[in-house]
């Protein structure tokens, strides 16, 4: 399996931004994303991108939020701007464990995903 380290997690205001980091120990994920899990919640997948650049998000973070990668750093990242308090959650980085070119939408479920990190805290006050 691929290891992920998360980092970039912390405490913010309302309306901040975090840019959250995944360092993968290789390449190896026609799809990497970012999931969240809230306390008392499942997790839910926020963002996922693909090898060929196709970004997909969920509707509460379109427009706030943006996924990239770098396949030559073997790092996803995650910038995240006008932050809402029901952003607070757990976040963690996950990938499909195969490199592909791939140049569709990855999927969002939680059962697309092999490999995963431990997560980072992302803690947003009111």
């Amino acid at each position: 399996q691929v290891q992920l380290v998360e980092s970039g997690g912390g405490s913010v205001q309302a309306g901040g931004s975090l840019k959250l980091s995944c360092a993968a120990s290789r390449r190896a994920s026609g799809c990497m994303a970012w999931f969240r899990q809230a306390l008392g919640r499942e997790r839910e997948g926020v963002a996922a991108i693909s090898s060929g650049d196709i970004t997909t998000y969920i509707d509460s973070v379109k427009g706030r939020f943006t996924i990239s990668r770098d396949d030559a750093e073997n790092t996803l990242y995650l910038q995240m701007s006008s932050l809402k308090p029901e952003d607070t959650a757990e976040y963690y980085c996950a990938v499909d464990g195969v490199y592909y070119w791939r140049t569709w939408a990855c999927d969002l479920g939680v059962g697309a995903y092999e490999s995963w990190g431990q997560g980072t805290q992302v803690i947003v006050s009111s």
